[in-house]
């Protein structure tokens, strides 16, 4: 009787690292974190803390939290040439570049706006990995895109757009975010390295966007005003470990999931955001806002119905 105990632990240990090893619970997880950053984002802004020290505490919270864990696993490493490309051109492309106009046309656009903008890049991506013969999502997967979109559209037009839309030059450079990201996504498939962890990938992607971060603080600041996160030092810790959390699903999804359905965290994070918002914030939104809502909702739940069916072979280990 006793004999069995062990067996049964470990039969669960096992169901649990498969699970996390599934795509729909990778953009589950991942979808949740990112939505956990709209509002540990909007409490440091109302703090005074600058975006560009916020996205760097992000990267940061990424290094941090991954150093130990690849010394741990003997996986630090000097990188090869391929893999330091690899880091250097997805941070570009996927973090440091989107953060960077982010906070450029935000006030010029509007948060409407700026919501809309993202909720795009699903498309974007669907596109361009269609462009380069990736694996794509069947027919139901599509209306499943189409469906959170319809709901992000929704959700963005009801939070904070006004009546006069932003000037065309300023709509354009807001556009060029969804087509950024969309670029990082297929971009992270087309060149992982061979036999490379994501966990690696993820700590030397953030190990440069900080260092880039830093510099350009220097830069423009002539330091690191580290002084602004004092107010929100509790929050500055919640939103390292969220980081730190977040980039190794990040880029388990994309591995395991494909360009596409990772693309689709967005309206996962636009869900559990406005919850996240309502529930500790204290925030306040419009009938029209939670229908919208509840249309992203519907959008991920036909996604991974589709996954799963499309899921005859699995995307493969490798990308």
């Amino acid at each position: 009787m006793n004999r069995n105990v062990p067996v049964r632990a470990n039969v669960s240990a096992l169901t649990v690292t498969e699970l996390l090893q599934e795509p729909t619970v990778l953009l589950l997880i991942t979808g949740t974190l990112i939505g956990l950053n709209f509002p540990l984002g909007k409490i440091a802004g109302e703090a005074g803390v600058s975006p560009m020290v916020w996205a760097w505490l992000i990267s940061l919270g990424a290094t941090v939290v991954l150093l130990p864990l690849l010394v741990a696993t003997r996986k630090l490493a000097m990188p090869s040439k391929q893999l330091l490309r690899y880091a250097v051109v997805s941070a570009l492309v996927s973090f440091i570049t989107p953060n960077l106009l982010l906070f450029t046309v935000i006030p010029r656009v509007g948060a409407g706006y700026t919501g809309l903008m993202f909720a795009l890049s699903p498309v974007f991506t669907l596109l361009l990995a269609s462009l380069f013969r990736l694996k794509t999502p069947g027919r139901i997967g599509r209306i499943g895109i189409v469906v959170g979109l319809t709901g992000a559209v929704i959700v963005s037009l009801t939070r904070g757009t006004g009546p006069a839309g932003p000037g065309a030059s300023w709509l354009f450079a807001a556009l060029a975010i969804p087509a950024l990201l969309a670029a990082g996504n297929v971009y992270r498939t087309l060149a992982w390295p061979e036999g490379a962890a994501p966990n690696v990938l993820a700590f030397w992607g953030h190990a440069f966007s900080s260092s880039l971060f830093l510099s350009l603080l220097f830069m423009t600041r002539g330091t690191v005003p580290v002084n602004e996160l004092a107010p929100v030092s509790n929050i500055a810790l919640a939103q390292l470990l969220v980081a730190g959390m977040t980039f190794p699903a990040f880029f388990r999804l994309q591995q395991r999931g494909g360009p596409v359905l990772l693309s689709q965290i967005g309206y996962v994070a636009a869900a559990v955001g406005l919850i996240a918002a309502t529930v500790f914030l204290g925030e306040r939104y419009s009938l029209a806002t939670w229908l919208g809502a509840g249309v992203i909702a519907a959008g991920i739940a036909i996604t991974l119905a589709a996954h799963k069916v499309d899921q005859k072979p699995r995307y493969g280990s490798k990308p």
